[in-house]
């Protein structure tokens, strides 16, 4: 079981040895490609491992199938300390549940509020929060514990994290922005290792991505895959979710910085307050670099 960034960092590093072309030419031979992908896992120590995992934040479906090419089939789960740990999981790994957190354990059910909020009860609900009555009054629903986080169920079963309640913003023009999608969809560019989408009382979204270090690109190469990544992301999404523009930010965010979790989840009050003066400049250009 391992964290999102981890897994874009272990991928980082057999890219840097092996461009992601070359990589996938040999993958699609036979019998080679085969032999390849296991001297792979051979290298980052994986041959004991009888699965593998990723939680506590999103990890992008385009770097699942990645790893999924290499025979690293990397089952996504979802909990809270308020259920007892793990609350659902991809697990044992199910192809088509791929991108998703699988199906609930025993014990738990699962329901969406008329807001599209996840709601969870069952035995391993936590009771209360420890001298703090309005808190726990504030996240039940009846026996309902409100998670905070939106989510989408699958016709499959198998349910999908949208963001969090509180993550979304409003636009100028007054639509609601939720990140965490339009993360999942930038972050499928091989080169990005980071992403943090804002946009509060702007008039579009812009995303603020950090690059792999260890790309081993030209920046000629890197601009034009990050354009053509501007221009997917916006061909999925609806008008008012469009980016306006890219910024490449010169530092990783990390834990010893402020700007990410313990658990590495993005800290984004902090991020914007530490890019603020980057993203209100007055610039032209669809991809912007931090000077």
């Amino acid at each position: 079981m391992s964290v999102p960034r981890l897994w874009a960092k272990f991928q980082a590093q057999i890219l840097a040895k092996v461009p992601d072309h070359r990589l996938q030419v040999i993958l699609s031979i036979p019998v080679l490609g085969k032999l390849f992908a296991k001297r792979i896992r051979q290298q980052l120590g994986f041959s004991c491992c009888g699965s593998f995992g990723s939680g506590t934040a999103p990890i992008s479906p385009s770097l699942l199938t990645w790893w999924q090419r290499l025979g690293v089939n990397i089952g996504e789960g979802w909990g809270m300390t308020e259920l007892s740990g793990a609350a659902t999981g991809n697990s044992p790994f199910q192809a088509a549940h791929l991108g998703t957190i699988g199906t609930p354990f025993d014990e738990l059910e699962l329901k969406l509020s008329a807001e599209g909020e996840l709601m969870v009860r069952g035995e391993p609900v936590f009771k209360e929060y420890y001298n703090n009555p309005e808190a726990t009054e504030s996240s039940f629903e009846g026996d309902w514990f409100k998670t905070g986080d939106k989510a989408i169920k699958n016709a499959d079963g198998s349910w999908r994290i949208t963001g969090r309640v509180k993550e979304q913003f409003k636009t100028a023009k007054g639509k609601y922005v939720a990140p965490v999608p339009l993360e999942s969809l930038v972050e499928a560019n091989i080169y990005i290792e980071q992403s943090c989408v804002v946009g509060s009382g702007m008039p579009q979204p812009v995303a603020l991505v950090v690059l792999n270090a260890q790309h081993g690109q030209s920046k000629a190469a890197v601009e034009k895959t990050l354009l053509a990544t501007l221009d997917s992301v916006n061909a999925a999404v609806e008008s008012h979710e469009r980016l306006d523009r890219l910024i490449v930010v010169k530092s990783p965010w990390t834990i010893e910085n402020g700007l990410l979790t313990p658990t590495m989840k993005l800290k984004r009050n902090e991020i914007e307050a530490a890019t603020k003066i980057l993203v209100e400049q007055s610039v032209s250009g669809k991809l912007i670099w931090e000077e």
